[in-house]
């Protein structure tokens, strides 16, 4: 096994020590700011006090509204001369959340992002196109920065502009990307309208995420662009890219325990979940100078996977995110994921690139409807053939949520895309109240 970085070969043992001797830590620089102040006096518990790993449970759980209503310097640990960036988010309803960075801050997640890029195969030699947008959105300058630090030459290509995006890839023979699955897609498909097999473009690797996607809209990247494509995670409350990543095994994604502690909670009661069980993921920073946090609650829904990788990295590694714990549809009483969706339609040979998942309400009972883009070469007039589809694609739908939507085909490329992160659910019950 080739590495970046020792940590990446810890023990478990090794690992355990570096989180108690980082967690007592955090906790005292957590508690410098208003909010972590305030709020561990308020549940009794003294920083000084929180010596084992068994001492987080007594530390409180974080939200996003506490972010929120912290803004903008209530979560600062350091002083405003010690800051050198922050990223935020958009804030078009309410207060947007904040995160800051010291100097230090960001050697460090340039550091977590070039591990997880060379786990995923990519070298000095390697010629990478950062096709994610730049600014306040974390995507842009965490995975440039890391590449950099890997020693890749870097194009900050940006998001959108397909067209240049293509010439970029063919002219500097770009051999790895960054690129949201949803994108992936929809670029192939504009490079196979220009007459070209989207498999002729020179990259080999793609890291893919920022949206939940399922392991058939990964599968499908791969045989459309013909590479291997790694699945990613990451968030802005913990610094943004980076904090776990596939190995070449593709085999779950390492969360770096060094920087990191996960917890997997129920997100009704909070409690732990048990092993293997999908809940909501909980992290710790150990490492964040400025604005660390304890106990944040991230709302995405995952799980712990058993046993050990056959790359022979100890840290713990979580499964791809199924979603959100606040994206649950309700429908009928039955609790529905988007992504259950996205999982049956793209294994599905004659379904497109696109979907969108429609909410509407029928007196007081909520519908759902999928409308399904159906490639062109089975999109024909022979209502027995289409009619079979929907039939088929209705019957998988009902087998995996338990109700049976409404199922729509429409010719491909008549749904809405976009060239940032994918909107699949349309809700129009509200409308119509």
């Amino acid at each position: 096994m080739e590495i970046f970085h020792p940590a990446e070969i810890l023990s478990r043992d090794e690992i355990a020590a570096v989180q108690t001797r980082r967690l007592a830590r955090v906790v005292k620089r957590a508690a410098r700011s208003p909010f972590y102040k305030a709020k561990l006096d308020e549940m009794g518990v003294d920083p000084e006090s929180i010596t084992s790993l068994d001492d987080l449970t007594r530390l409180p759980l974080t939200t996003k509204d506490d972010l929120r209503a912290s803004y903008p310097f209530g979560m600062l640990a350091d002083e405003h001369r010690e800051l050198v960036r922050l990223h935020a988010s958009s804030g078009t309803t309410g207060a947007p959340t904040v995160v800051y960075h010291t100097e230090k801050d960001l050697r460090t997640w340039a550091d977590l992002m070039a591990r997880c890029m060379h786990m995923a195969g990519m070298r000095k030699e390697d010629v990478f196109q950062n096709i994610a947008g730049y600014g306040l959105f974390t995507g842009g300058l965490g995975i440039h920065y890391g590449a950099e630090r890997l020693g890749c030459l870097t194009i900050p290509a940006g998001a959108g502009n397909t067209a240049r995006q293509i010439k970029l890839l063919r002219d500097f023979n770009v051999s790895a990307v960054h690129i949201i699955p949803s994108y992936a897609l929809y670029l192939a498909g504009v490079v196979a309208e220009q007459g070209l097999d989207p498999r002729d473009l020179p990259p080999r690797i793609a890291l893919i995420g920022a949206e939940p996607h399922s392991e058939e809209a990964r599968r499908r990247i791969e045989e459309m662009l013909g590479l291997k494509a790694y699945n990613s995670y990451g968030l802005s409350e913990m610094n943004g890219p980076g904090v776990a990543f596939e190995c070449e095994h593709q085999n779950g994604m390492h969360l770096w325990e060094d920087s990191y502690i996960a917890e997997i909670l129920d997100p009704q009661t909070q409690e732990p979940v048990a092993e293997g069980e999908v809940g909501e993921l909980v992290m710790t920073t150990l490492t964040r100078e400025a604005m660390p946090l304890l106990r944040y609650r991230t709302r995405d829904l995952t799980r712990f996977l058993p046993g050990e990788c056959a790359c022979g990295r100890l840290h713990r590694r979580i499964d791809r995110i199924t979603g959100r714990a606040d994206d649950m549809l309700i429908i009928k009483g039955v609790n529905i994921y988007p992504m259950q969706i996205e999982k049956i339609l793209l294994a599905v040979p004659e379904v497109a690139q696109n979907y969108q998942i429609v909410l509407e309400r029928e007196g007081y009972i909520d519908q759902i409807k999928v409308r399904v883009e159906i490639k062109e070469e089975f999109f024909i007039e022979d209502m027995r053939v289409l009619g079979g589809i929907q039939k088929r694609i209705a019957g998988l739908l009902r087998n995996e949520l338990l109700v049976t939507p409404r199922v729509e085909l429409v010719e491909a490329k008549s749904l809405p895309t976009s060239e940032g992160k994918a909107s699949r659910v349309v809700d129009l019950r509200e409308t119509k109240d």
